[in-house]
């Protein structure tokens, strides 16, 4: 099968295409036949090895564990492990797994749920990963009816769900954040207000909010704290900052320290996609609450220069990979 694999950690240029041995679903696994994968920031750590101390946490001190990139994913179960209850030969689904740039991968039952029937591959692809992140994060916030919301980082993966998701829990207000060519979609996806950065400090506001989440940025906590009403909560998502060695979640590290002595809830977020969550999401895109936003979609031949285009930060929404496997014969 072909797959996209790397050797050693560095920039895109490390990844190549490659033919190898399709892999055997082991107890509790089932083999996809993948028809489309997400692209996500994570992704782009994973390949140079970035924050270090993603090595030490068993990533692959020297070398990357796994060879084949890729994470988010959409396709078809063609065989499925010992064990395993939920899923049957056939079956189109979407979730998450190690290596989802190749034509085949193997995912754990509980990483996977069934496609929404309204969603085609590329769109379920890009939804596992950022739609429970936000999913998390907005829950962590303790979100409740008619509450004021600031989206900063509104445009991308994470944020077009969360404007989305915060709409469909009930928000009384959300603003999202973002630059200036960005504004129409986020708009588009249900913000009462838009703010663009570009223009305005978003933090500076009149009517504080209940609940902050700043996805991927690297504003100070101070002026995050500015954006606050008393009790209010805010939710460090990622974050694109702050060295080689812990890279953004040294903002998180502090949140967590400055909480008790704070008037604020301050936390930073850890999400791990699960099956229950990816079931909910299945539900609210079925009825129309939340839809994929696909900036764009590439070939997985293309996955290096998508990565290139994801780190450039023009991306709206996320990107996604079309596989389309090949018919194989059976070993």
């Amino acid at each position: 099968m072909r797959a996209i694999v790397q050797d050693v950690y560095g920039p895109p240029e490390v990844l190549r295409l490659d033919e190898i041995d399709r892999p055997v679903p082991g107890r509790g696994e089932v083999l996809l036949r993948v028809h489309a994968a997400g692209l996500d920031q994570g992704v782009w750590h994973l390949m140079t090895g970035t924050p270090y101390a993603l090595r030490a946490a068993g990533f692959g001190l020297r070398a990357p564990g796994q060879r084949i990139r890729g994470m988010d994913v959409a396709g078809r179960v063609e065989a499925v492990g010992a064990g395993v209850t939920r899923f049957r030969p056939g079956d189109e689904v979407y979730g998450t797994c190690a290596g989802s740039f190749a034509e085949y991968a193997c995912a754990k039952e509980d990483g996977l749920a069934p496609r929404p029937a309204r969603l085609t591959p590329e769109e379920a692809a890009v939804v596992a990963i950022s739609a429970s992140t936000a999913l998390q994060a907005l829950r962590a916030g303790r979100l409740e009816p008619g509450q004021r919301v600031l989206v900063i980082g509104a445009a991308g993966g994470v944020g077009t769900y969360a404007v989305q998701l915060a709409k469909a829990l009930g928000a009384g207000h959300v603003t999202g954040v973002c630059s200036t060519p960005k504004t129409e979609l986020v708009r588009s996806l249900g913000a009462d207000e838009v703010v663009d950065y570009t223009r305005e400090d978003p933090t500076d506001v009149a009517q504080p909010y209940d609940l902050v989440l700043d996805i991927g940025g690297n504003r100070p906590l101070r002026r995050l704290r500015r954006a606050l009403a008393r009790g209010g909560t805010l939710i460090i998502v990622g974050g694109e900052t702050g060295g080689r060695w812990i890279g953004g979640h040294d903002r998180q590290l502090r949140a967590l320290l400055l909480s008790p002595f704070t008037r604020h809830r301050l936390r930073g977020l850890a999400a791990t996609p699960r099956q229950e969550d990816l079931r909910a999401l299945g539900e609210f895109i079925e009825s129309g609450a939340i839809t994929p936003v696909v900036d764009r979609t590439y070939p997985l031949p293309q996955v290096p220069d998508a990565i290139r285009r994801l780190r450039e930060g023009r991306v709206r929404g996320k990107i996604a990979i079309r596989v389309a496997a090949r018919r194989e014969p059976h070993a």
